[in-house]
């Protein structure tokens, strides 16, 4: 399944993972870059969920052979991502500590989860079948 460049999984209909993707401008940065919404049938949204992954509970990422999940994807995208503008560095200066990434992410976490209930959308594991 390993191919040049890099996966990020996501939930498409999460309105912070969307804006997320697309802000942090990591195309500039690393070169080639696939998006893949969670609730697709790509099959490296099986193979994550094989890895163990709950995409419910974090974005994944495929580099290569390397598959990680959650905070230690915005790590690697922080580590990654270009440093034009005032977000982008933001970010950057967040969650390129693994430890500052570790501890924030679960209320991030926390915040998509009520606002998907709030809009009344089903969690990713609830259509995989």
């Amino acid at each position: 399944m390993s191919r040049p460049g890099i996966d990020i999984v996501y939930d498409g209909e999460c309105p912070f993972c969307s804006a997320y993707v697309k802000m942090v401008r990591l195309r500039e940065a690393a070169g080639p870059v696939r998006l893949v919404d969670a609730r697709s049938d790509d099959p490296l949204v099986g193979e994550m969920r094989r890895r163990g992954f709950d995409l419910d509970q974090g974005m994944g990422m495929r580099i290569g052979d390397d598959y990680v999940h959650g905070d230690q994807v915005m790590q690697r995208i922080a580590m990654m991502s270009s440093a034009s503008g005032a977000l982008n560095r933001l970010h950057a200066w967040i969650f390129r500590d693994a430890r500052r990434a570790r501890l924030l992410y679960p209320g991030l976490r926390a915040c998509r989860n009520a606002t998907l209930r709030l809009l009344g959308r089903k969690p990713i594991g609830a259509g995989a079948g």
